[in-house]
């Protein structure tokens, strides 16, 4: 049995203002292309296919487009669930007229779910669609006060799942959690993922996916496998916050044998734009060649920057964000800020701002002037 696993798509997302859609419908063409080429089993989506439980318009058509060309033309069965950031109700709709067609979306979690079973020559692969849910909507669904935590949901659905395992198929776990070795917790965390919980009561122990052969996992959005190499995060397609500047965004293409053992291989998208950070002094930016990269650029100036946005923007277009962090900041003593190393010395930050400003260095005349101007004002507010 080969199947693609990907999750997070995240579709409708904004960076800093931007629409990534036409981002998105590049990387995923080339699921597209895979899937056309090597004839998958299976395309496997471990939750949030969209970025908010109401996404724009463009982002359902997309998802529409995604899904017609993978199920009704290439004929390849798509098994979903939702994530933190889907709405369960919306993809839950018309999911049983669908399933005929080879379309399966678990939006809500069931008291009794059935697997979705595919066969290979080797017999039987139930995928066990598990889509996110509140631990209280887990104690209530399931009518079990000993459910407070994810950690403890995830434990309950999986011993009733094993219960009734079928000891002669292959077993697939397909959920949406922030899964830990030990349920500790960790920072493999991005900007742009939402916690599912406070206080440490979102972690999952890895030991409760024993019982599955592959567990194919959501929400964390770089790729990596937790305790065991078949419990794997497939991470985001894309980079969607700074944060993520260092991931190597893909999916994985996973082969389970007869007797279940898996092999992963791990295929890299290519993006339509990089997201990256940039440091350097506006006159180095400027020397940068023309880029259509989504950029975070940190200015390294000590004097104010006139219009940085602009400058910026004439060499990278597409520049999201741009930050100033003067090499004075990066001197500062132990326990002191940058508002108070510049209240400290207000003649060397005018001598700043008229530098920006005229091109020039400031006189000593001048300077000295501002000086006792601003000594005397000082000294009258402090009078009142």
């Amino acid at each position: 049995m080969k199947f693609i696993h990907t999750a997070d798509w995240h579709l409708g997302k904004l960076v800093q203002g931007v629409y990534m859609t036409q981002d998105q419908r590049h990387v995923l063409r080339q699921l597209v292309q895979v899937v056309e080429e090597e004839r998958p089993d299976a395309v496997v989506i471990a939750g949030d296919l969209y970025d908010r439980a109401i996404p724009p318009t463009e982002a359902v058509e997309l998802l529409s487009e995604l899904l017609e060309e993978l199920v009704i033309r290439l004929n390849t069965p798509v098994l979903a669930i939702s994530g933190n950031h889907d709405s369960p109700d919306r993809l839950d709709f018309a999911t049983r007229i669908m399933e005929s067609r080879g379309l399966h979306l678990a939006g809500q979690l069931r008291r009794e779910p059935k697997p979705v079973v595919l066969r290979d020559e080797h017999g039987e692969v139930h995928f066990h669609l598990m889509p996110y849910a509140d631990p209280a909507q887990v104690r209530f669904l399931l009518e079990d006060e000993t459910i407070r935590s994810h950690d403890d949901a995830t434990r309950v659905l999986a011993e009733r799942i094993r219960s009734a395992m079928d000891p002669g198929a292959r077993h697939v776990w397909v959920g949406h959690a922030f899964v830990t070795p030990m349920g500790e917790p960790a920072d493999n965390t991005s900007d742009s993922e939402r916690p599912l919980a406070i206080g440490g009561a979102e972690h999952v122990r890895a030991e409760h996916f024993a019982p599955f052969h592959y567990t194919a996992l959501g929400h964390l959005h770089q790729a990596h496998f937790v305790a065991s190499e078949n419990i794997r995060y497939a991470g985001s397609p894309l980079k969607y916050s700074v944060s993520e500047a260092n991931h190597i965004k893909g999916y994985y293409m996973v082969e389970l044998d007869g007797e279940g053992k898996v092999k992963v291989d791990k295929r890299m998208f290519i993006p339509l734009r990089e997201l990256r950070r940039i440091e350097g002094t506006i006159e180095e930016v400027e020397g940068h060649p023309l880029c259509d990269d989504y950029v975070f650029v940190t200015l390294l100036n000590d004097n104010p920057v006139l219009f940085p946005m602009e400058k910026v923007r004439a060499v990278y277009p597409n520049a999201l964000h741009v930050e100033r962090r003067t090499q004075a900041a990066l001197q500062l003593q132990e326990g002191e800020t940058l508002a108070e190393r510049r209240a400290s010395d207000p003649v060397a930050l005018f001598a700043a701002f008229y530098q920006e400003v005229k091109g020039m260095q400031l006189p000593d005349d001048k300077r000295e002037l501002f000086a006792e101007v601003f000594g005397q004002v000082f000294r009258e507010e402090a009078d009142v």
